[in-house]
């Protein structure tokens, strides 16, 4: 019962969103006798949290439909809560072990989606299929992207927006890509030294810091304003607010700063397209591999060491990396940049060309690109759809993006609830196959003996 006396039948839990914002997604939730509504569910220790929090003005929290607390107090609220110090059926000092240990496996963020019974019994090799499928499906869409915006473009600034869109990651993608789109017009690459691409990348994104930071931060910033303060009035109609960036929970590695501060050498080196070229078109005994691609996205200084400079020591200008210097870039970005961006671009490419031969050599390069970095959208869907992680599948970077697509593409359109999803269905037609054909293999052994 909310504070205020009225029936709550949770239909669905919703799913633990361990990023920035409300506690559970996508609650589906009955107040009263209303119709049921699926919205987020915010967790805090009293009612008081909502304000003081800053939920109140947050549009993040503008979804939610039940705040959740420990007890009701004196305080009178006009939305929908639910305490829950007098409903729980043990102590909270009982369940404190159980928190600790098995909770991570039965809290909603494990709630399986109906696929996960006929998952669970379809063959590895079968399951690897349906995931190939869903990756095929996943390039294709990306391809056809690259080739229709060439067409308006030409195929380097097409290339330049996917790989300012890679460095956004799912938060920063749109920020990225305008400033790609912004950069397009101004600076030629190879054309203008680090110093100056950095200063206006920063500038435009509205992520000069306004107060000189402390320390050996203050002479970078500084060295960036003396060349931003003569473009800025040229650029002013122009420039990102700061807000359009998020920046929580995001890992000090893929901070927008130091992320545009790579961009800016990729444009001043002059050379980036034609070294990725050499790399994915060889044909040699020295295939390319993430590490390597990391390499090839860092250009040299004059002595062959990787361009970072001051970055490679801090990672924002008020943020300082403790202990060893940081590269710019490392495999697990790469992998990214090659599945999302550069490989994708490289066979819309062959194909407008009528290179089937190169296509092809590309698309097996795609396929069997090493396992990217783990993230919460894959753990989301593992959990969804096999209610953890499956036996069997040998994972690579593009068996993980039809994964991505499934979830695309049936999960998030279904809901909470898997309503209308035909996934289901065709998990069940697989299973079904497969169990005949293994019926025939066994009836046609027999036969034989």
């Amino acid at each position: 019962m909310t504070s205020d006396g009225r029936p709550i039948h949770v239909l669905h839990p919703g799913f633990w969103n361990q990023e920035p914002g409300p506690d559970f997604r996508d609650a589906v939730l009955q107040l009263g006798g209303g119709t049921p509504s699926v919205g987020d569910v915010e967790i805090d220790v009293n009612a008081g949290g909502w304000e003081g929090h800053g939920h109140a003005g947050n549009p993040a929290y503008a979804r939610v439909v039940l705040q959740v607390i420990w007890e009701t107090g004196s305080r009178r609220v006009d939305r929908p809560v639910l305490a829950l110090k007098s409903v729980l059926d043990s102590p909270l000092g009982e369940l404190g072990p159980w928190l600790d240990d098995e909770a991570a496996e039965t809290l909603p963020s494990s709630t399986p989606g109906r696929c996960c019974g006929p998952l669970r019994s379809v063959p590895a090799d079968a399951t690897t299929g349906l995931l190939d499928q869903a990756a095929a499906c996943r390039l294709e869409r990306k391809v056809a992207e690259f080739t229709a915006r060439a067409r308006h473009l030409g195929w380097e600034p097409v290339l330049w927006e996917a790989l300012f869109s890679a460095l956004g990651y799912k938060h920063n993608v749109w920020p990225m890509r305008r400033l790609a789109e912004l950069m397009r017009p101004a600076s030629a690459p190879g054309r203008e030294a680090v110093d100056v691409l950095e200063a206006r990348l920063l500038g435009l994104a509205g992520l000069l810091p306004a107060d000189l930071p402390p320390g050996p931060a203050a002479r970078h910033a500084r060295l960036l304003w003396d060349i931003w303060w003569r473009e800025r009035d040229a650029w002013s109609e122009l420039i990102l607010p700061p807000t359009v960036w998020r920046r929580a929970g995001i890992r000090p590695a893929n901070h927008p700063q130091r992320r545009l501060a790579l961009a800016a050498r990729w444009l001043a080196s002059g050379d980036l397209v034609d070294r990725l070229e050499r790399s994915f078109l060889r044909n040699d005994d020295d295939p390319i591999s993430p590490a390597k691609l990391a390499r090839q996205l860092m250009p040299e200084d004059g002595g062959g060491n990787e361009s970072g400079g001051f970055w490679c020591h801090h990672w924002t200008f008020r943020s300082a990396i403790p202990f060893h210097p940081v590269p710019l870039l490392g495999p697990a970005r790469a992998t990214d940049l090659a599945i999302n961006a550069i490989l994708p671009w490289l066979i819309a490419r062959a194909r407008t060309g009528r290179d089937p031969d190169l296509a092809g050599r590309l698309e097996q390069q795609w396929f069997e690109w090493p396992t990217g970095q783990d993230n919460a959208d894959l753990r989301f869907a593992r959990r969804r759809l096999w209610a953890g992680n499956p036996n069997g599948i040998r994972w690579t970077a593009a068996r993980q993006q039809g994964l991505l697509q499934i979830r695309r593409d049936f999960c998030q359109p279904a809901g909470a609830l898997c309503s209308d999803c035909r996934f289901p269905d065709l998990v069940e037609n697989v299973r079904l196959e497969n169990h005949s054909g293994d019926s025939k293999e066994s009836r046609g052994g027999k036969n034989r003996e």
